[in-house]
């Protein structure tokens, strides 16, 4: 029978095709893995997880009785308003220290959507607009905000105070409590609100004195530091892109085979063509900064000026690295120096974190994505990005990147998922066990 060239050419191509295809669906690291240049691997190890930096402006940051005290704390409902609302409800461990929702809610809804606690350790602004400077500082923020827990500093303190096993733990870490039980000198409720300065609270706070309320807001101070010293413990690592790092330094095959060729070839181009590193950089895979990147806001929702606000709010928080209740007001860690409130900050908003991406959907400032999918074909076309304010980033051009470049993308961002944490951090302690130091 005769067949023709044409035919044998036509068959061998369509085989060679399926072949191809085979390997692209159903991927061996041992067939299919990515060799990557030198350049390439000083790239890759610039990721490598070490440590956290230590934080001098919180003396507790790194002490385990204050993160088994700010353990406690984190789930505490008592601060709230209605007596419900803790931090877990809204950064809730069974939900990776989120809430699973395009924008936060607790007592209100908060017109931001809520960011994930893993490795946040690791940075140096805090909130979408960067208005925390320190982690502790970030933790008092949603205790007051009318629309998360509702409270106020005072009714904190005499919680506190009241709460035999909670004083107890507090004056062995930070010392003595002030006398909070004359309510003429330190009423129930109370915070300062200049905004609205016929507030009751703000009524309640300005009818104390100056060394009371300095008191009392040492006390606040408090409480972040110590919530700060247990949030220092969500810590993802050991990722499938961890142990493939471990494997090539150490030439170990197995490790390598950690990550899929699928993932290989989505850090390739997370690396180089899609150039994602440029934003998010270094171990955290964040450069911790803002940008503009023109993701559409949500349908209805006013303009957001994010670190333009942001970066005040963080210079005039009574709270900042360099405030009077700062263990370090003078020292380098201090990242408000050379802070400039300038307009070009508008509409900027913070690089999160990589670490655990896949766990934390939706996406964006406003959960405008459901999927990593959609994330990385936005800025695959930049179909529908706006502009907002005055200022975007000149740098984001469309990549063009085909689907198949997308799902390796995708991959390599899936793996980044870290190891489970100890179920014993995900929980109210049953008992503080706190033993006697010396503060």
């Amino acid at each position: 029978m005769f067949v023709s060239r044409r035919f044998i050419s036509f068959v061998l191509v369509t085989l060679v095709g399926l072949a191809m295809l085979a390997l692209r669906e159903g991927d061996t690291p041992e067939a299919n893995a990515v060799t990557f240049t030198e350049t390439e691997l000083k790239r890759i190890f610039q990721h490598s997880l070490a440590a956290p930096p230590a934080n001098p402006t919180n003396r507790v940051a790194d002490d385990a009785n204050a993160a088994r005290f700010g353990q406690a704390l984190f789930f505490e409902t008592r601060f709230s308003a209605t007596g419900k609302i803790s931090c877990a409800t809204c950064h809730n461990p069974e939900l990776d220290f989120t809430d699973g929702k395009p924008l936060g809610e607790a007592i209100g809804r908060m017109n931001r959507h809520t960011m994930s606690l893993w490795n946040v350790a690791y940075n140096r602004w805090f909130f979408w607009d960067g208005r925390a400077d320190s982690l502790w500082a970030q933790a008092l923020d949603p205790i007051e905000n009318p629309n998360e827990h509702g409270g106020n500093r005072l009714k904190v303190a005499h919680v506190l105070f009241n709460d035999v096993e909670f004083r107890r733990a507090y004056e062995l870490i930070f010392g003595a409590m002030p006398n909070l039980a004359d309510h003429e000198r330190f009423p129930p409720e109370g915070r300062p609100i200049p905004e609205a300065p016929h507030h009751a609270l703000h009524v309640a706070w300005n009818g104390m004195s100056a060394a009371d309320q300095q008191a009392v807001n040492q006390v606040f101070a408090n409480v972040g530091k110590a919530i700060e010293a247990y949030e220092r413990l969500l810590i993802s690592n050991r990722s499938a892109f961890d142990v493939f790092v471990d494997g090539l330094k150490s030439n170990d095959a197995a490790q390598q085979r950690a990550l899929s060729p699928a993932a290989q070839r989505g850090l390739r181009l997370f690396l180089d063509r899609a150039n994602c590193r440029l934003c998010h950089a270094g171990p955290n895979f964040t450069d911790g900064e803002f940008h503009n990147t023109g993701v559409p806001p949500r349908e209805g929702a006013a303009p957001d000026p994010a670190r333009f606000d942001g970066a005040k709010r963080v210079l005039d928080n009574p709270f900042n690295s360099q405030g009077a209740f700062s263990d370090d007001p003078a020292g380098d860690s201090n990242n408000i120096k050379f802070l400039l409130h300038s307009p070009e900050l508008w509409g900027q908003f913070k690089t999160p974190s990589l670490r655990n991406i896949a766990k934390t959907a939706p996406y964006m400032h406003q959960g405008q994505f459901q999927t990593l999918h959609e994330v990385v074909r936005f800025y695959s076309t930049r179909q529908g990005a706006v502009r907002i304010g005055h200022h975007q980033e000149t740098i984001l051009n469309p990549l063009n990147l085909s689907e198949a470049e997308i799902d390796d993308l995708v991959a390599f961002l899936e793996s980044l998922t870290g190891e489970p944490l100890p179920a014993t951090l995900l929980t109210a302690p049953d008992h503080l066990d706190i033993g006697d130091r010396v503060p």
